[in-house]
């Protein structure tokens, strides 16, 4: 079938990468004596089925949730005798009330919707065992980057969930090849956030400008200079070089700051 550009679909066929992303889906639990594969695997945007039937041979049961309807009506003949279910939705609008507790999420995503489907399943009401997603390159770098190299967006969801680097995928392996080259991201969630979500807000104001020194970002810049001397850090640091406790510590200073004023 033709791709739809403005859905952003692009086909993976190697199957070796394919069954790789599978294996990956299955929680590390799952090697120690007596634990079991979960028994739903939820798919994102399955397109054509090709890492659907690498899923079925996995998973007890696949749910295949498919924007596009003439893929949605299709994917059922393709696995015929096998425990799939389609949803033809668009992924944002799922609803996760009716899910077992057990369940991992995987999928082939579109690079434009990247950061909204990590946070729908980040913010579930109950959260996958794992997630596994195939996004471009560079956000899954992003994703998963370090102190000196954090942006608003890694620093968000490594509050909320492990992350880890899967194999890279080259541009030239989809049908038709994207302008840029993929890999696949781990997720493991955290029963509840590292620290208190409300800091995010702070963190985002800290990320206004993101090369500027942070002292520039928040303001009062005074109190934000006496208060990254209060945790033993430089007044020169920028947004990029904190870790998520460090950016609680700072919380906690800028707030005693303001308190004794």
């Amino acid at each position: 079938m033709k791709n739809k550009k403005s859905l952003g679909q692009n086909w993976l066929k190697n199957r070796l990468i394919l069954d790789e992303i599978a294996d990956l889906a299955i929680p590390d639990e799952f090697y120690s004596a007596g634990s079991k594969v979960p028994t739903l695997c939820l798919e994102i945007g399955p397109g054509l089925g090709t890492l659907t039937s690498s899923l079925l041979k996995r998973f007890e049961k696949v749910m295949a949730v498919e924007y596009d309807q003439s893929l949605a009506a299709n994917l059922p003949k393709s696995f015929p005798g096998t425990n799939l279910e389609v949803v033809c939705q668009d992924f944002l609008q799922f609803d996760f009330n009716n899910l077992p507790p057990d369940y991992v999420a995987v999928g082939n995503i579109p690079y434009y919707i990247t950061s909204p489907i990590i946070q729908k399943l980040l913010s579930a009401p109950h959260l996958p065992a794992r997630v596994v997603l195939l996004i471009q390159k560079e956000v899954a770098e992003r994703i998963a980057a370090g102190p000196g190299k954090h942006t608003f967006l890694s620093l968000s969801v490594q509050n909320q969930a492990t992350v880890a680097l899967g194999p890279v995928v080259s541009r030239a392996e989809f049908t038709p090849p994207p302008k840029v080259d993929s890999q696949v991201i781990i997720l493991t969630p955290h029963a509840t956030p590292i620290i208190d979500p409300q800091i995010l807000k702070l963190i985002k104001r800290g990320f206004s400008s993101p090369r500027k020194k942070l002292i520039k970002n928040l303001l009062p810049t005074e109190d934000t200079r006496q208060a990254l001397i209060a945790i033993g850090k430089s007044p020169d640091l920028r947004p990029a070089d904190l870790s998520l406790l460090e950016w609680q510590n700072l919380a906690k200073a800028l707030a005693e700051f303001k308190h004794n004023q």
